[in-house]
C-alpha cells in the first residue's frame, strides 16, 4: 500500500534544503508555475477550434431538426468563429496585460515607437 507524500512536509522540506544549501526558493505563481508562449498559442488555437466546433455542431442541429440543411450551419459556423476569435483575442489581452503588468489594454501608446513605417 503506498500512500501520497504530504506536500506540506514536501514544501516543508524543500525550504529547509533550500536553505542548507543557500540557495534562495523560487517564488511560484498563482497556479504553480508559469505559461511558456507555446502553451498559451495552443490555448488560443484550441479556444478558436472549440469555438467553431460548437458552432457548426449547432448549426447542424438546428438543420437537421428544422430541414433546411446549409441555412443553420452556415450562420453559426461564422458566429462561432466570431466568438473563437473574440475568445482568443480575450486570451491575448490578459496575456499582454501580465507581461506588461499594466491594466492599460490596447488603448495606450504604441510600445515600439522606432518602427515607424
Amino acid at each position: 500500500m503506498s500512500e501520497e507524500p504530504d506536500p506540506d512536509r514536501l514544501r516543508a522540506l524543500e525550504a529547509r534544503l533550500a536553505q542548507v544549501k543557500g540557495k534562495p526558493q523560487k517564488a511560484k505563481t498563482e497556479n504553480g508555475k508559469a505559461f511558456s508562449q507555446g502553451e498559451m498559442a495552443w490555448r488560443m488555437v484550441i479556444e478558436l477550434v472549440s469555438g467553431m466546433l460548437l458552432g457548426l455542431s449547432i448549426g447542424f442541429g438546428l438543420d437537421f431538426v428544422f430541414d433546411t440543411r446549409p441555412l443553420f450551419l452556415v450562420i453559426f459556423a461564422l458566429l462561432g468563429f466570431a466568438a473563437g476569435v473574440r475568445t482568443m483575442m480575450r486570451t491575448a489581452q490578459t496575456m499582454n496585460v501580465k507581461h506588461d503588468g499594466t491594466t492599460s489594454g490596447t488603448n495606450g501608446p504604441d510600445k515600439h515607437e522606432g518602427n515607424d513605417v
